[in-house]
């Protein structure tokens, strides 16, 4: 990296104990709760900040509504096995005003392209009847 950039880097990070509170603070509002994985990763300020900080901008993006960007959180949280993500974004996209209809649906739809997967895969190596 350039010596400038470098240096900008630095000037932020100097304000990682500020940027990190605040993060934490967002996180837990617009979650509901404070995910474990945030606590552990704060014990590494400068990691934590840009992560959470890429997180955060990936998570709630503008072309999405936060309530459909949760739902597809659920489908990644379910298709990834992440039982504690899935319950932390249920509870989230229940409180961006998803109903228990949109929820069923978007882990059905989950489930689907899970079975997919495993057909697509498993049948493409199942030999032929000769």
């Amino acid at each position: 990296m350039q010596d400038k950039n470098e240096q900008i880097v630095a000037d932020f990070l100097q304000h990682r104990e500020e940027l990190s509170d605040d993060i934490m603070a967002d996180v837990e509002n617009m979650l509901g709760v404070m995910p474990f994985i945030f606590s552990a990763m704060r014990e590494r300020p400068d990691t934590f900040v840009l992560s959470s900080l890429a997180d955060y901008k990936t998570g709630r993006p503008e072309s999405l509504s936060p309530k459909t960007a949760e739902l597809i959180a659920i489908a990644a949280a379910a298709g990834a096995g992440a039982d504690n993500c899935l319950k932390v974004h249920i509870r989230a996209a229940q409180k961006e005003g998803a109903t228990r209809g949109e929820i069923l649906d978007t882990i059905m739809i989950a489930a689907m392209m899970g079975k997919t997967k495993i057909l697509a895969s498993a049948l493409r190596l199942l030999p032929e009847d000769k």
